[in-house]
């Protein structure tokens, strides 16, 4: 196992993730044991391993995996609830098979999560609707995405119902010992989108260790509205909305993972690549060009708050626990980290 271990030893991500070689050493029976079962989980062959799959597996869900593990350990000495961490990373760069692989190895070692996307908050088809009518000459207000268009306190009341969870009962529904994680429906009203019905929401029956909550705009911060003006006049009214975001939702997050991409409109490719494969399994999904017109809507907030928000987060500014990465074009972290 000498090879692999040199292997793990490689990966860019041990500083951002504050593991050593030492680390590594103590906990190497439960690297190989989890690195064996994200092979099974991903369906890769254990025999014919291929390079980007071993770079996957372990130079970048372990090491991230191992960062969740330790602020799950921390977080437990000092308080009776569950941990979030807030994931805020482009759209399409990966993040929610992330996610589902974190909740796969949390479970694994015996930890229950939950995960949550911010998309599972946003407006209802007739809220969007009266939100798109009262800004009339705003493009970026006019289909979900941008912050205005979530139910923010809907949002809020659902961590807070997790992060208290004892599996007794919930603030939002004392009657029953669950919570329950609204889901939308991207496909609805010709993908404009509605919130599924309240019978169809996930039910959460188990306190859970840790909370991922996982978002394109997660951590975002208002910029002076001349600024924001300066990105797109539409941006003057998307940043006075933003200002409620974390009050409500970053105040409840205990650690923070940034991914970042290089070039910001890879977003465009990889929201093509997403669209396609929801054709395949026969939902309907957006043409190239609608799917050019719906990105662009997201550009400005990239373009006014990406910056301030990698900046805060190098700089300790976020005020919580911090693990950064960059990733490539395929998705892959960068040999060489910030």
């Amino acid at each position: 196992m000498k090879d692999l271990k040199d292997f793990v030893l490689e990966s860019p991500l041990l500083a951002t993730c504050a593991l050593n070689a030492e680390d590594i050493e103590k906990e190497w029976d439960t690297w190989i044991k989890l690195g064996e079962f994200l092979i099974k989980e991903l369906n890769f062959d254990k025999h014919s391993l291929q390079l980007q799959q071993k770079e996957r597996i372990y130079q970048y869900y372990l090491p991230v995996f191992f960062w969740v593990w330790k602020q799950e350990r921390l977080n437990r000495k000092q308080s009776s609830e569950a941990l979030v961490i807030g994931i805020s990373a482009p759209q399409g760069c990966g993040k929610t098979s992330l996610v589902q692989q974190l909740c796969n190895l949390l479970s694994e070692v015996g930890l229950t999560a939950a995960a949550a996307s911010i998309d599972d908050f946003y407006l209802t088809y007739e809220d969007q609707n009266r939100l798109r009518q009262q800004n009339p000459e705003n493009p970026l207000l006019q289909l979900r995405g941008n912050a205005g268009t979530h139910d923010v306190e809907l949002g809020a009341r659902v961590l807070r119902d997790l992060k208290s969870f004892d599996g007794s009962s919930a603030s939002s529904n004392s009657e029953m010992s669950s919570v329950l994680i609204p889901r939308y429906d991207k496909s609805a009203y010709g993908g404009r989108g509605d919130r599924f019905p309240e019978s169809q929401w996930h039910k959460i029956s188990s306190p859970p260790n840790v909370i991922l909550l996982e978002g394109w705009m997660l951590g975002f911060r208002p910029v002076a509205s001349s600024e924001a003006i300066a990105v797109h006049p539409g941006l003057e009214r998307v940043n006075a909305l933003l200002a409620k975001y974390e009050s409500a939702w970053d105040s409840l997050i205990d650690a923070w993972l940034v991914i970042k991409v290089k070039d910001i409109n890879w977003v465009f490719e990889w929201r093509l690549e997403a669209e396609e494969a929801m054709k395949r399994t026969g939902r309907p999904g957006m043409a190239p060009d609608q799917i050019r017109d719906f990105v662009n809507r997201f550009m400005p907030a990239y373009q006014a708050y990406l910056p301030g928000l990698h900046r805060t987060a190098q700089n300790d500014g976020l005020g919580k626990p911090v693990a950064i990465i960059e990733v490539d074009h395929s998705r892959r972290p960068l040999k060489e980290q910030d």
